[in-house]
Order: structure tokens, then C-alpha cells, then sequence
């Protein structure tokens, strides 16, 4: 099961929530979050380019996007083997965020070309997992913002990027995401209030663990 929404929408917190659910149900569960930084060399080039560096690369949608497709590609053989190892595999991301950020990038709809271009690539090219479900977390842009940039001053190494810090474009990508739902894009989608504290438990009982 992926979980998708903008930065700051509280991912990471509901992937714990999730986790320890179905852990009391006795169901196994592994986690993985993406880009996957510290471990692939997809994501660390990324960050970097979302800090400035790299020159232009930060700029190039799709430079970025393919970026974000490899560091998913060189995890497809970890995800494939826990698909068979446990009984729930949750992913803080996946295909549908590289679709839904480029193009709000491009200023383009969820019928554009670059959405087109990431699910050839990431899903017929790169033959990635498709997901059981996913969870799109609904936050308003404002509160995503300042949940981000609350965690940028109390992690290490958690500065807000250039993504992160673009709040017209966060608007446009929130845009992306609903319309990403409502086509129910690559899946299933189940859509979840980020701020009301019940989260975890409503997807318990609306998804089986996968």
C-alpha cells in the first residue's frame, strides 16, 4: 500500500500509526520511504539538485523525474521480496508523487503528457509494482507548509528544498493528487483527513492488509 500527499501532510507519522495497527491485528509489515536518501545514489543526486547543486538539474522536470524513477527502480528487487515476505508492505511515496509534482511543475493535468511519460516508464519500462492501494492524506497546503518547515528546524538535515519551500506549487500539486483519486490512477484510492486523529484506525477497517 502506498501513502501519497504533499510534504508535510504527515506521511511518515501515519506509516508509524499503520504499522503498529496491523502489527496488534498480527499482521507483518515492512516500510519504505522515497527518494530513499543515504542509500541510493538516485536520491542523493535529488536532494542535491533541490539544494542547488548540479547546476540546471533541479530545473528539468524531466531530469528530476527521472531521477526519482531510478531511485525506484533500483528498489524494485527489495520491494518485489517483501511483497512475499509480509503480509503488508507500506511505501511513504511511489509512482503517483513523481506524476502528480512534475506536472504541477509543468502546469499541466493529470491527462498531460508527462503523467503519460512516468507511468510508461516507471510501470511498463521499469516494471514496477503495481500498488494494492493508495492513500491519498488530505492537509491544507497552509498546514502542510508549516509542519514542513516546523520539521526543518527541529531534524538534522531536514532543510526544506526547493519543492518544499514553493507553496504555488504545492497548491498546484494537491490539485494533482485529488484528481489522481478520483481516477483512481494506476489503483485504488482511498482518500483520508491528515488532520483529524483517527487516520490509522478508518484504513484498518476499510483496507485488508495486503
Amino acid at each position: 500500500m502506498v501513502i501519497e500527499g504533499l510534504d508535510g501532510a504527515g506521511k511518515r507519522t501515519l506509516t508509524a500509526e499503520l504499522t503498529a495497527a496491523w502489527q496488534r491485528e498480527g499482521a507483518s509489515v515492512a516500510t519504505m520511504a522515497f527518494p530513499r536518501y543515504g542509500r541510493s545514489v538516485h536520491a542523493d543526486l535529488i536532494r542535491e539538485a533541490l539544494h542547488g547543486q548540479h547546476g540546471d538539474l533541479g530545473r528539468s522536470v524531466y531530469g528530476m523525474g527521472l531521477l526519482y524513477a531510478l531511485d525506484r527502480f533500483d528498489a524494485r528487487a527489495e520491494i518485489e521480496r517483501l511483497a512475499t515476505e509480509y503480509d503488508v508492505v507500506l511505501l511513504d511515496r511511489y509512482v503517483a508523487s513523481n506524476a502528480a509534482y512534475q506536472a504541477a511543475r509543468l502546469g499541466e493535468d493529470m491527462d498531460g503528457g508527462v503523467v503519460r511519460w512516468v507511468r510508461e516508464l516507471e510501470i511498463d519500462r521499469f516494471g514496477l509494482l503495481i500498488p494494492h492501494a493508495q492513500v491519498l492524506l488530505e492537509v491544507p497546503v497552509a498546514v502542510a507548509a508549516e509542519r514542513a518547515a516546523a520539521r526543518a528546524t527541529t531534524e538534522v538535515g531536514r532543510d526544506r528544498d526547493a519543492f518544499e519551500s514553493d507553496a504555488e506549487l504545492q497548491r498546484r500539486c494537491a490539485l494533482g493528487y485529488e484528481s489522481l483519486a478520483e481516477r483512481a490512477w494506476l489503483s485504488p484510492w482511498h482518500r483520508v483527513d491528515g488532520v483529524a486523529t483517527s487516520a490509522a484506525a478508518k484504513l484498518v477497517s476499510r483496507i485488508d492488509a495486503v
